[in-house]
């Protein structure tokens, strides 16, 4: 290869990863949006390179901009791409009775939390039956990995030289949030050692919240099960009990998505799965 074409191969990777790191951020906005100044504050861009980067975006409809507030979001082309791989999650098919259990018999909010990247994404929720509801976060909520205490399981879940890359990726992201990355790492070897995160304070004013992962038998975790409460519902010692009905529930999801790996494998030893 010639060494324009290299330059040329190389510049259009580059563009490639900036844009999706663009969108990632956009990603966290949810339908707040984000401002233009704060995705090149957690992208590392300058703003004429954002200011470009989102131009094409919005052109391509992979990005929306909210003409009141200025603020960008993530556009319906994305969306509509995310629908050809709907089945892409399983696991959340198969932890919804359990979330529903949970909510139900702890009458809190339970959340459904996996990894991707250096983030962490809620995937389910459900409501409690308590009358008081914490909805503290929505269903495709992104944050750096270690946030949240079903980021903070995910985390802790990682062997500490990968926990410190991940945390060493987000570093700007963790410092616009007042997350001191150093005091991060610690909270997850806590976490590691307890086998579960409880935040005495929570997302939402007046709430707490606890999670535990979902780990297999081969000790990989695959997703964080989390529940938040308000503050009055969950004293310190009530924590050993609601862990143990969550570990519960996370052990029999682990289970059955052991079961659909070995179904899956089993159909593709026989020559009968995907090619």
């Amino acid at each position: 290869m010639a060494a324009a074409d290299k330059d040329a191969a190389t510049a259009g990777a580059q563009s490639v990863r900036r844009a999706l790191a663009v969108l990632r951020v956009l990603a966290t906005g949810q339908e707040r949006g984000v401002r233009l100044t704060d995705v090149a504050a957690h992208t590392g861009l300058n703003r004429p390179t954002v200011h470009r980067i989102l131009r094409v975006l919005v052109e391509e409809s992979a990005v929306e901009q909210d003409l009141a507030t200025r603020r960008y979001l993530i556009g319906g082309e994305v969306s509509l791409l995310g629908l050809a791989r709907s089945a892409r999650f399983p696991i959340r098919a198969i932890a919804e009775p359990h979330l529903r259990h949970l909510s139900e018999s702890l009458g809190d909010t339970t959340f459904l939390t996996i990894r991707n990247g250096v983030d962490s994404v809620c995937i389910d929720r459900r409501p409690g039956s308590f009358s008081v509801k914490v909805l503290s976060i929505e269903i495709g909520a992104r944050r750096p990995l270690g946030v949240g205490v079903s980021g903070l399981v995910l985390l802790a879940s990682l062997q500490p030289e990968e926990a410190a890359e991940v945390v060493r990726r987000n570093a700007r992201r963790l410092q616009a949030l007042r997350i001191d990355p150093a005091e991060l790492l610690e909270r997850a070897l806590r976490t590691r050692a307890q086998g579960y995160a409880y935040a005495p304070v929570g997302v939402v004013p007046g709430s707490r919240a606890v999670a535990v992962p979902v780990r297999m038998a081969d000790g990989r975790t695959v997703a964080g099960l989390a529940s938040a409460t308000i503050t009055e519902r969950l004293p310190a010692e009530r924590v050993p009990v609601v862990v143990a009905q969550m570990k519960e529930q996370a052990g029999q999801i682990a289970v059955q998505v052991a079961e659909l790996a070995r179904r899956r494998n089993g159909h593709r030893g026989n020559g009968h799965g995907e090619p």
